[in-house]
């Protein structure tokens, strides 16, 4: 079977370089791509879509291997905008790990409300919700909802914040079983233990 590529998709403002999204990218470089956007600061849903869609066509062509999605925060919200235009791409997609996704429709964040509303439609893909029951940015009820309305599995890790750099997660090697057990792939998980 060919390996997967895993999609790294971060959120508002990007992931810095002790995030554990950035700590996968640099350490296989092979399976991780981050999904870049053209503006991080001012994100605008058509933008963040398009580039979604044009990173997972990129991916599964012309090999056609698996894709997996690993997305945080504002990156989960794009993924279930994407998925609810149902795109041919989203076939290719074999799981995605959504880690703290942001409560969009309750942030009084100016730069996020083109991000409204949040769709509750089942993804066509298997998927994991991972939270933090003291996320600042999503309630562990939303959370649950979310999984719920995504028909995802939830996994709620404890206080551990936004489930990002602060959070101290380091390379995050739970995160790396979430995902490929999310896929049913391996996910560049070789050799490493939670």
């Amino acid at each position: 079977m060919t390996a997967p590529v895993v999609l790294v998709l971060p959120g508002f403002q990007d992931s810095g370089p002790e995030h554990w999204q950035s700590h996968w990218v640099r350490e296989d470089p092979a399976t991780f791509r981050r999904v870049e956007q053209a503006d991080w600061d001012r994100p605008r849903l058509r933008d963040w879509v398009t580039a979604l869609d044009d990173a997972v066509t990129a991916a599964a062509t012309p090999a056609g291997g698996p894709v997996l999605l690993a997305a945080h925060s504002l990156g989960c919200i794009t993924i279930t905008h994407w998925a609810a235009g149902a795109p041919a791409a989203a076939r290719a997609v074999t799981g995605a790990l959504l880690v703290a996704p942001a409560d969009v429709d309750t942030a009084e964040v100016p730069e996020l409300v083109g991000f409204r509303p949040i769709p509750l439609r089942p993804l066509p893909f298997p998927s994991t919700v991972v939270a933090s029951s003291d996320d600042p940015w999503c309630s562990p009820g939303r959370a649950r909802a979310f999984a719920a309305g995504w028909g995802s599995r939830h996994v709620e890790l404890g206080p551990y914040g936004h489930l990002n750099a602060d959070s101290g997660l380091g390379s995050w090697p739970e995160g790396r079983t979430l995902l490929a057990a999310s896929g049913g792939h391996d996910a560049g998980h070789r050799a490493r233990t939670p």
